[in-house]
C-alpha cells in the first residue's frame, strides 16, 4: 500500500477511492507489527478496526469529521476510555482508564482513529526512553541509539511512518528533544492552550500535550482540534482558538528573530548543529527577516530551577500511588506501613524514585525556603526576561538539543542526562510555545532540529515561521 506522509494526501486518496479508513488501519497495524523500534506498547486493533468501519460509513454519507482518515498514536500517559494506560510504570500495570482525556475526546469527535499507545519514560521522567518497564525504544535512524525522551515512542513512530501523527507530553522538552533526535516536527503549545485533563501528571505547572508530525500542516490541524478551554482543567485558557491550519503563510510579514548568544555559543553544543543553525539564520535573513543576537544571562540557572520545581511537583503528584489509595499493591504487604513502602519500592523505577526523593527533600522543613522558594523566584525572573525579549521580537531561535542522539545506555550520570534538556526547559519555565523543526543530518546521518519559541498564545506565528523553514 502507498505510504502517505500528510493528511491532505490521505483525504485526496479517500475521496478518489484509492483507499479507505479500514485499509489505512490495516496497513498501520502491519507496519507496527514489523517495526523493530519498540515504539508501540499496544495496538488497539479491535477498537481501531471498528472505528475505521464506522468512519468509512460516515464518509460515504458525507457526515465525517475533520480528521476522518487520520491514524494517531497516543503516549502511554494519556487516558483512553476502556483502554490500558500505565505511564510505562509497574505501579500502573494492568490499569484501564474509565474515561477519555479531553484531547482524546476531541480527536474522536472529529473522527480520528486512535491506533495504540506508545512507549515512554516512566511517568514522563527521562530524556532517552530507557526508563520504561516495556524496554527501551530504539531510534529508527540507528537502532543502537536512543530516540530521546520522554515521548520517544511518539517520535520514533512518526519517523518510522507507523502512523500519521502522535501525541506526546512536554514537561521540560519531552516533545521537542525526541523530535530533534528522530528528525520530525514536535510542538509544545502554550501552557493552558491544551487541556491536561486525562494526562497522568508529572509537573502540573509545566506539562503540556502536543503533536508529532512530519509537516506543519498536520500539526496545525491537530492543535486546532485539541486546543481550548475545558471545564475539567482550571488551568486551560479561555482564549479564542485561531484557525491555525489556514494561516500557515507569513503573507509577506517580516519577522524579528532573537538568537540568545549564550545558547548559540554554549559549551558542549555540537559544531555541526551550530553550523546548520547559522545556515538557518542565514535563510531567514536572505528572505528579509531581521535576526539579532540578544543577551539571555540565565542559561546556567535553567536546569537547576526546572529540576527543583518539577521534582517538587512530581513528589506531590505521585504521592497518591501507594498501593492503598491508588496503584498496584505489593503482594508482600502485611500492614499499612509495609503496604506503602513495598508498593512504592516495587512499583516505581529508579529514576522516578530519585525524583520523588529529591522533591520530598526540597519540600521538607528547613529546605523549602532554601530551594523551592528560591526556584520560584528564579522562574519569575526567567519568565520576565523572556517577556522582555518578546516585546521587541516575534520569535526566539536556538538549538533544540546540544547533540544528536546518543548511544543506548550511553549516559550513566543523572546530571549529564538532565543537561540534555538545557535548551528546552526554557519554554516550560516561561510557559511559552515552542517547536522543534528538523533541519538536517550530521556527518553520521543522524537528524537534529532547530527550536523556535514565541510569546504566549502566538502559535500562529510559530507555525507560519516553521512552515517557511520546512518549505524552503
Amino acid at each position: 500500500m502507498k505510504n502517505y506522509n500528510c493528511f491532505s494526501a490521505i483525504k485526496e486518496a479517500i475521496s478518489s477511492g484509492e483507499t479507505n479508513c479500514l485499509s489505512l488501519v490495516e496497513n498501520s497495524i502491519a507496519k507496527i507489527s514489523a517495526s523493530k523500534t519498540n515504539s508501540f506498547i499496544e495496538v488497539f486493533k479491535e477498537s481501531a478496526t471498528i472505528k475505521a468501519k464506522e468512519i468509512d460509513e460516515k464518509i460515504s454519507n458525507n457526515t465525517a469529521g475533520r480528521l476522518a482518515g487520520m491514524i494517531i498514536g497516543i503516549k502511554d500517559n494519556i487516558c483512553y476510555k476502556n483502554h490500558s494506560v500505565s505511564a510505562s510504570s509497574k505501579i500502573l500495570e494492568n490499569f484501564e482508564s474509565i474515561y477519555n482525556a479531553t484531547v482524546v475526546e476531541k480527536l474522536i469527535n472529529e473522527d480520528a482513529i486512535i491506533i495504540g499507545r506508545l512507549n515512554c519514560d516512566e511517568f514522563a521522567m527521562g530524556s532517552s526512553n530507557e526508563n520504561t518497564i516495556y524496554g527501551s525504544v530504539l531510534n529508527p535512524h540507528d537502532l543502537t541509539k536512543v530516540p530521546g525522551g520522554s515521548s520517544g515512542g511518539s517520535a520514533a513512530a512518526i519517523a518510522e511512518g507507523l502512523c500519521l501523527a502522535t501525541l506526546g507530553s512536554d514537561t521540560g522538552g519531552s516533545i521537542r528533544q525526541p523530535a530533534s533526535f528522530c528528525g520530525v516536527l514536535g510542538l509544545k503549545p502554550t501552557y493552558g492552550r491544551v487541556s491536561r485533563y486525562g494526562l497522568i501528571a508529572y509537573g502540573s505547572s509545566f506539562d503540556q500535550i502536543g503533536p508529532f508530525t512530519k509537516n506543519v500542516e498536520d500539526a496545525a490541524l491537530i492543535l486546532e482540534v485539541i486546543s481550548g478551554c475545558d471545564q475539567y482543567d482550571s488551568t486551560s485558557s479561555t482564549k479564542e482558538i485561531p484557525n491555525y491550519s489556514n494561516n500557515l503563510s507569513l503573507d509577506g510579514e517580516k519577522l524579528k528573530i532573537a538568537v540568545p548568544e549564550q545558547y548559540i555559543n554554549a559549551k558542549g553544543l555540537d559544531v555541526e548543529i551550530k553550523s546548520q543553525i547559522q545556515k538557518t539564520i542565514g535563510k531567514f535573513e536572505e528572505n528579509g527577516h531581521k535576526v539579532e543576537y540578544v543577551d539571555f544571562p540565565f542559561l546556567k540557572y535553567l536546569i537547576p530551577t526546572y529540576y527543583i520545581l518539577s521534582t517538587a511537583e512530581a513528589s506531590s503528584n505521585l504521592a497518591r500511588y501507594d498501593g492503598a489509595h491508588y496503584g498496584t499493591r505489593s503482594t508482600k504487604a502485611e500492614d499499612i506501613d509495609s503496604t506503602y513502602i513495598k508498593s512504592r519500592s516495587e512499583g516505581f523505577g529508579l529514576e522516578v524514585k530519585r525524583r520523588i526523593m529529591l522533591g520530598n527533600f526540597i519540600l521538607s522543613a528547613g529546605y523549602y525556603d532554601a530551594y523551592y522558594t528560591k526556584a520560584l523566584k528564579s522562574r519569575r525572573i526567567i519568565k520576565a526576561k523572556t517577556k522582555d525579549i518578546f516585546k521587541n521580537f516575534d520569535l526566539m531561535l536556538m538549538p533544540t538539543t546540544p547533540s544528536t542522539a546518543f548511544e543506548l545506555e550511553g549516559i550513566k550520570d543523572p546530571i549529564e542526562m538532565y543537561l540534555q534538556d538545557i535548551f528546552t526547559v526554557h519554554a516550560n519555565l516561561a510557559g511559552v510555545p515552542a517547536v522543534s523543526i528538523p533541519i538536517g543530518l550530521n556527518s553520521s546521518k543522524m537528524p537534529f532540529g532547530v527550536q523556535l519559541m514565541a510569546d504566549t498564545f502566538e502559535e500562529e506565528k510559530l507555525l507560519a515561521a516553521s512552515n517557511f523553514l520546512m518549505s524552503n
